[in-house]
């Protein structure tokens, strides 16, 4: 568990001036110290606080709800990997609101801070997600009034250039939900590595997220948070205006698969009935920690922005044997009205219909400028 987290050491780790292997090597130690803590016996369960995992904006959610290789000037992309905060997000703000199913609402606003004088980046960040009202019910079945759930978070996060090739960065989660009249309060914490070589048009990431869990618990044990260690690589292709990405997710367990024996059960082209081998098990299983990602970037100043991804264990998750659908696809625009930037996302989880989720951004120093 995060529990056992050093702080202290952790900030002298990220600003002593150190070599990249040194960097490697504290990460690797890192990467295995708290995955031997936090790994669960199943990526699925009763995680507190699910809420934090959710994309951030629209970008992310039209980059299939994983994005932590790509450092620009998006303040919302520093809650993905804090090691992307970076002076470029000086005075920028990010409103988002994600439209979730069944009357489920989730928002986040973000503004960055660089501090010249420390050689840090700052920002930080509130969200919601109102979950709605329910039915209150007694024990015999009958309705006696409504009652609301809801979990609100506030982020205060950093990164730093810690050489010419590498940023370090840090987030802090202070959380608090309410459902009916029950409460809980959780602390949790985000770890990232950003590397890139000057004038490279490659960079890869590490981040540890979600390390931490509930102070005071709802029910007789404390949850822990949704952990995932991620690595991600992006390119920006040379001669044509378009970014890939490709994120590995949930890496401190292999086998992520659900145990669903009707999953593994299918009919081939002469209507015999086959169970899917050892080897199509373990491809499965493979691709089920990828999330596959890209964006055209139209105009000298990406004033246009096209997005699309696929996420292999969404759609394995929510498909519909009888059925064909979308679900782990993923799609999304941006584009620029003067100061303002807007992006948009629709990620398909189901049959049943997709989230679709609004963002804008702006640098208030230009907007208050031109006023």
């Amino acid at each position: 568990m995060s529990d056992t987290l050093q702080s202290s050491q952790a900030k002298i780790i990220f600003f002593r001036p150190i070599s990249e292997f040194k960097v490697l090597r504290v990460t690797a130690f890192i990467i295995f110290f708290f995955v031997g803590g936090i790994v669960m016996a199943q990526i699925g369960g009763r995680f507190a606080f699910e809420s934090v995992s959710l994309p951030v904006n629209g970008r992310i959610s039209a980059l299939g709800g994983h994005h932590i290789a790509v450092k620009d000037s998006d303040v919302a992309m520093s809650l993905m990997n804090p090691a992307l905060s970076n002076e470029s997000m000086h005075h920028h703000l990010s409103i988002n609101h994600n439209f979730h199913f069944a009357g489920i609402s989730n928002g986040h606003i973000v503004f960055g801070q660089h501090l010249d004088s420390l050689g840090i980046s700052t920002h930080f960040a509130f969200s919601f997600l109102d979950y709605g009202d329910f039915d209150r019910s007694d024990e015999t079945g009958e309705i006696n009034g409504e009652f609301g759930a809801s979990e609100v978070a506030f982020l205060a996060g950093f990164g730093k250039q810690l050489n010419e090739r590498i940023r370090a960065g840090v987030n802090l989660k202070f959380m608090n939900g309410s459902y009916e009249s029950y409460g809980s309060f959780g602390l949790g914490m985000d770890i990232g590595l950003f590397y890139q070589r000057p004038g490279s048009l490659s960079s890869w990431a590490i981040v540890l997220s979600n390390m931490g869990s509930e102070i005071n618990a709802i029910g007789e044990e404390r949850r822990a948070l949704d952990f995932d260690l991620q690595i991600a690589f992006a390119k920006k292709l040379e001669h044509l205006p378009f970014r890939f990405s490709i994120i590995a997710r949930e890496l401190g367990k292999w086998d992520i698969r659900f145990n669903d024996p009707d999953g593994d059960i299918r009919t081939d082209f002469t209507g015999a009935v086959q169970e899917k081998s050892a080897f199509d098990k373990a491809v499965d299983n493979f691709f089920r920690h990828l999330v596959f990602n890209g964006e055209f970037l139209i105009g000298s100043r990406e004033q246009f922005r096209l997005r699309m991804a696929y996420n292999h264990l969404r759609r394995q998750e929510m498909r519909l044997s009888n059925f064909r659908s979308l679900a782990g696809f993923s799609f999304g625009f941006g584009f620029n009205i003067k100061r303002i930037k807007f992006d948009y996302g629709i990620g398909y989880y189901h049959l049943a219909g997709a989230n679709n989720h609004l963002s804008l951004r702006m640098n208030l120093d230009e907007i208050f400028r031109k006023i």
